[in-house]
């Protein structure tokens, strides 16, 4: 799903709590790094997971700040695979649920609590 990089980036911007920008996980990652990741390296994987809706990105200045869309990597698989399957995908998952009673009063409980 996400790539050795993408997924170093995805736990710091998961981390930070707010929006981030590409200097500030640039020199996050290089810390204690013994070869250096460039700008450029991490600007793209950061542009590629925006591309990917898993960050949001929105212009300050010359540069942009990125903020998550999910909070985890179980909420980039869903997103993958809702926007793949789309309704197919959410009513084999209600099916599964109904089929279990223990996942149903879990999926249940979920569902009131947000």
């Amino acid at each position: 799903m996400l790539g050795p990089l993408e997924a170093a980036v995805m736990q710091f911007v998961w981390a930070a709590r707010g929006p981030v920008t590409v200097r500030t996980v640039m020199e996050r990652l290089n810390e204690g790094r013994r070869e250096l990741l460039a700008y450029t390296t991490v600007m793209t994987v950061m542009n590629r997971l925006a591309a990917k809706e898993v960050l949001h990105r929105q212009r300050e200045g010359r540069g942009y700040r990125y903020e998550p869309t999910v909070t985890d990597t179980a909420g980039i698989a869903v997103r993958r695979v809702m926007r793949e399957f789309g309704d197919a995908a959410m009513a084999h998952f209600a099916a599964e649920a109904k089929s279990d009673p223990a996942v149903l009063r879990r999926l249940q409980r979920l569902l009131v609590e947000r």
